[in-house]
Parts: C-alpha cells; sequence; structure tokens
C-alpha cells in the first residue's frame, strides 16, 4: 500500500455534505451512493482508494477482495464491527475511525433513555396519543395490587399503584460498564441528577475513575448494588453476553438495563427472561445484535422502550463524524499524517518527519539482515540504543518485519499494516528491546540493531541527517557508514583479493550501468564486506559469484 496516492473515495451512505466538500477541496474524486446491495458494492469498489461507512455498509472480506486499490475504509463514527479489520489488515488496508464525533449524542441519548426508564415517558406519551388519561389507572410493571395472605396466614391488601408512578433517580445507584469517552459522559450527566456512579473498566484505572467520579469495582460486587446499568464498551468476545441469565440473578430485582452500544452485549434472551420474571423491571435499547430485529418479542414487550439505532443520529454527531473521517483522509493522501488509526498503529508515526527516516532504515535493515540470514523463519530482535530511540520500538518492529518479508518470497504486498500478522503466519517473531546508552558517535542521535537469534547474523544501523545509513554487518564495522538506498549490490569476500570489485566493475560497463557508491567494511576473518550503489540492478551475477563468498541484490 503506497500512501499518498489515495485518488477516488466512495461514500457509500448518507453523510453530511460537508465530507464530500472537504475531500473535493483536497483533490480528491468523490462518488456519493448510498443504498448500495451487496453486488453494486462488489461493482463500484474495484477502482476506489477510499471507502466511507457508517454502520450499515458491512465491509467483508470479500468486499476487501474485490477492492483492488483500496487503501483505506473510513468508518465515519467509533464501532467498527461492520468492517472485518482483520481481513483489511491482512490485505494491507488501513481501517480509521472518529472515536469521539459522536460521543456527545451517543451520551445524551443514554442519559434520555434512563429518564424514559424512571419516569415512563414513551409509555405515557403512548397512551396519550391514544387519547387516554391514565394518570390514576392502575396495573402497570410497579402495581402490586391485590389480595394475598401473609407467611402468618393474615389476609392483607396492597395498596393499588399508578401505572405511570416513577421514581426518582436522586439517590440511586448508576453502574457504567465501560468508562471510555461515552460512559465518563454519561457518568458525569447521571451525577447531576445526584445519582452515585460506580463502574468497571479493564483498562482505565481507579485513580481515573475517581478523578470524574465513578467508583471502580470488580464486576461481582456491581451485580447486586445498582439499580441501573449502561453498558458502553467494544463488542468484543470478552464482551458479548456481559449482562446474562447469571449476572441477571446477581441483580437487585426490578433492576433497569440501557444498552447504546453495541448489540449483543447484552444477552437478549437472557434480558427477555429476566423482563418476564421481573427480575428485570425495564430496558432501554437502541441496538439489537440483528438490525433491524426479526424476533419482536424483545421490542414489543411493555416494559423495554427501544429505537432504530439513534445514537449519532444528530445533526451536530454527523456533521462532527463526516468532518472528522474527511479530515482524516485528505491528511493521509496529502502525507499531513495520520489519526483514528484502528490498525496499523506504527503508520501513525510514519508521517512525522523525525520518524520516517528510522521507520526507513529499519525497513532496510529487515530486508538486509533476511538477505544475509537466507530465511525468514525464526526469531528477531531489534534492539534500540540511545534516549531519542526509547519508545521506537512500537513501530520500528512491524518496520523490520515488512523488510524481512519483502526479502523473502512473500507474495502479498507487505505494509507497516499487515507486517505484524503476515510475520506470525510466516513463522517470524520479532521482538523489541531498548537500552538507552547508544556507543559513540552514534549517542546523540541512536542506533538500531537487528539480530537473527541463534545465528550469527547482525545488522546495525543509524540515520545520519535524514539518511539511513548501515554500520555493521556480522560484526564487521564500515568505517565510512553506507546508505542504504536505491539499487544495491552487497557481497562479501577475501579481504585480499580485489578481483570482485575489478568483475564488478565489468559487468556494469557490459550492461550499460554505473558505480554510484561504494563502501567497504573492517575484516572480520580474513573476510570484507562490501556495499555498492547501483545506477541499475544487474541482471546477471553469474561472473561474480566465484570471486565472492556471498553476494545478494536489493532496491530500497
Amino acid at each position: 500500500m503506497a500512501l499518498g496516492t489515495l485518488q477516488k473515495v466512495l461514500i457509500s451512505e448518507s453523510l453530511d455534505p460537508c465530507c464530500r466538500e472537504i475531500l473535493q477541496a483536497g483533490g480528491l474524486r468523490v462518488q456519493e451512493k448510498p443504498g448500495l446491495s451487496k453486488e453494486e458494492l462488489l461493482r463500484e469498489i474495484r477502482d476506489c482508494d477510499g471507502l466511507i461507512v457508517r454502520s450499515a455498509t458491512k465491509v467483508t472480506a470479500e468486499v476487501l477482495e474485490a477492492a483492488e486499490r483500496l487503501q483505506v475504509v473510513g468508518r465515519a463514527g467509533t464501532g467498527v464491527d461492520n468492517v472485518d479489520v482483520e481481513a483489511a489488515t491482512r490485505k494491507g488496508v488501513l481501517v480509521m475511525n472518529t472515536p469521539t464525533g459522536n460521543s456527545l449524542s451517543a451520551a445524551e441519548l443514554t442519559c434520555g433513555m434512563i429518564l424514559c426508564l424512571a419516569r415512563q415517558i414513551p409509555q405515557a406519551a403512548a397512551s396519550m396519543k391514544e387519547g387516554k388519561w391514565d394518570r390514576k389507572k392502575v396495573g402497570g410493571r410497579w402495581s402490586t395490587s391485590g389480595w394475598g395472605v401473609s407467611m402468618w396466614g393474615v389476609l392483607t391488601h396492597t395498596p393499588c399503584t399508578p401505572q405511570y408512578m416513577g421514581m426518582e433517580l436522586n439517590g440511586k445507584t448508576l453502574a457504567v460498564l465501560g468508562l471510555g469517552r461515552i460512559g465518563r459522559e454519561v457518568a458525569t450527566r447521571m451525577q447531576a441528577f445526584g445519582m452515585k456512579t460506580i463502574g468497571y473498566d479493564p483498562i482505565i484505572t481507579a485513580d481515573v475513575s475517581a478523578t470524574f467520579g465513578v467508583e471502580q469495582l470488580p464486576l461481582e460486587q456491581i451485580w447486586p448494588r445498582c439499580d441501573f446499568i449502561t453498558v458502553h464498551t467494544p463488542l468484543l468476545p470478552s464482551t458479548t453476553g456481559l449482562l446474562n441469565d447469571s449476572t441477571f440473578a446477581k441483580c437487585r430485582r426490578g433492576v433497569q438495563v440501557v444498552n447504546c452500544a453495541r448489540g449483543g452485549i447484552v444477552d437478549e434472551g437472557a434480558l427477555l427472561r429476566a423482563l418476564q420474571s421481573g427480575q428485570c423491571g425495564g430496558a432501554a435499547l437502541d441496538v439489537f445484535t440483528q438490525e433491524p430485529p426479526k424476533d419482536r418479542d424483545l421490542v414489543n414487550h411493555p416494559n423495554v422502550i427501544s429505537c432504530p439505532h439513534l445514537g449519532a443520529s444528530t445533526r451536530e454527531a454527523q456533521s462532527r463524524c463526516g468532518k472528522e473521517i474527511a479530515m482524516q483522509i485528505v491528511d493521509m493522501a496529502t502525507g499531513k499524517g495520520l489519526t483514528g488509526i484502528v490498525n496499523g498503529q506504527a503508520l501513525s508515526k510514519a508521517f512525522a518527519p523525525q520518524t520516517k527516516p528510522w521507520i526507513t532504515l529499519a525497513r532496510a535493515l529487515g530486508t538486509v539482515l533476511c538477505m544475509a540470514g537466507k530465511q525468514v523463519q525464526g526469531s528477531v530482535q531489534v534492539c534500540t540504543l540511545g534516549t531519542p530511540l526509547k519508545e521506537a520500538g512500537s513501530y520500528l518492529t512491524p518496520a523490520v518485519a515488512a523488510g524481512m518479508l519483502a526479502g523473502g518470497t512473500q507474495k502479498k504486498e507487505v505494509t507497516l499494516v499487515n507486517a505484524t500478522l503476515l510475520a506470525q503466519e510466516a513463522g517470524l517473531k520479532v521482538t523489541a528491546t531498548h537500552s538507552d546508552v547508544a556507543p559513540e558517535p552514534d549517542s546523540s542521535t541512536g542506533l538500531v540493531q537487528v539480530s537473527l537469534q541463534c545465528t550469527p547474523h547482525q545488522v546495525t544501523g543509524t540515520v545520519q541527517g535524514s539518511t539511513p545509513v548501515v554500520r555493521q554487518i556480522n560484526g564487521a564495522t564500515f568505517k565510512q557508514p553506507a546508505p542504504l538506498s536505491g539499487p544495491l549490490l552487497i557481497y562479501r569476500a577475501k579481504a585480499s583479493d580485489t578481483s570482485a570489485l575489478a568483475t564488478l566493475t565489468g559487468l556494469l560497463s557490459k550492461a550499460g550501468g554505473q558505480l554510484l557508491s561504494y563502501h567497504c567494511s573492517s575484516t572480520v576473518a580474513g573476510e570484507q564486506w562490501s556495499i555498492v550503489g547501483l545506477s541499475a540492478p544487474l541482471s546477471n551475477l553469474g561472473e561474480l559469484k566465484p570471486h565472492v563468498t556471498e553476494v545478494f541484490q536489493l532496491h530500497l
């Protein structure tokens, strides 16, 4: 995937006009075709470099395979469960979203749902539209009217409770499961109603959540303490069915549940059973496992408030999401930067002027190591030396993997997006270590060592100015570092034998090529490494091989 070559973008769903306008102003051709069928999408996507979707378009492996030129899928919103991220990663297609664009709208809808559950506003409004005035009507979910016998055998009567008799939120406990942007916005807003907020998040620390008024507890302590539960997690294997028969049984009887996040976080069958038994007093749902839901039992339950996935359906959120995803794609196309990355986080560093040459260096070192070691499988260690490279391992590791794979027999195009995944499949494990101490003369800039474990093969390089250079191959040091760019020929030969260079010069003359640069290393075990910059690769090295121990070409 060659970044910065975006030309044509398909918008497959209705978005704010500002999205199209920003893309066009950035020099991109835009096609707006909302409501495409699967077959139509497969046809339209073939010659597109970018695709922008909301939640309705399913970007499957089949769609990605049909997209011959696709470089980026932009999700105008937060969740990307309608995008096959693994298939996109495998193909080297970047996936980005707008994680902040609809946060406020989703949080506000959640707060509205909590209020509606507490006061039964939708049910009362529907009753009014039917011409009724049910202020005093008895029955409903909180009615306990009727005669009965006490535990001592005494006949008792419980007063009727009006159907729309609600509850105050003040003093009630709200459990917020997932304390990211939306979860914390909900928590702070509901605190204004006097609600006590408790929560759970495996990533956000208790100290951080305390700053916005949420007491973090283990899930097992949350279930019996809360009056309301609202979920704000992504849909993952670990969160699917987070609320289920077992967890409902541990909750207070009559607990209220809100799901404006993703269908499937709440087990819909378990929720229906809890509603029917009264264990759950009411539910407000904006999302469903299947959308639109074909099984209407849950939607039709009198104690359920439901909406057709309206969390981001505000003018402000749509404008924000459309604007943000368009700006992100224009920034990518113009080489300005990358934000909102879902996969290939290493690429977010690739646009920074100070990291670009280091990524180029890491990839080049990976390719040289692969050619010198003559293998792609195994364990490779990337060691960054020097304080300036303290945080560099995260983006240099996939770059080394990409270089290793490119130097091998990998047929797929290898990028920073798919390098880690393809490396794992190829049996290549790349790990990173760091030391703040770097040897002179590279102590102020840094040094990168790439080693093939359990072999003598190691390549070391640095960046001079903005040029990646190699300093050492297998213990042999280059007094004058050799630039790693363009067509290169690298060979190892006896230090006392000068015939290799003479033969190479003759080959270049016959081929009409030029020798642009020449660097040789120190002598190790009587041999030297030479790195030769060429005007063009040589097609046949047959005459050179008798004069060298090993030789290979690469184009960086």
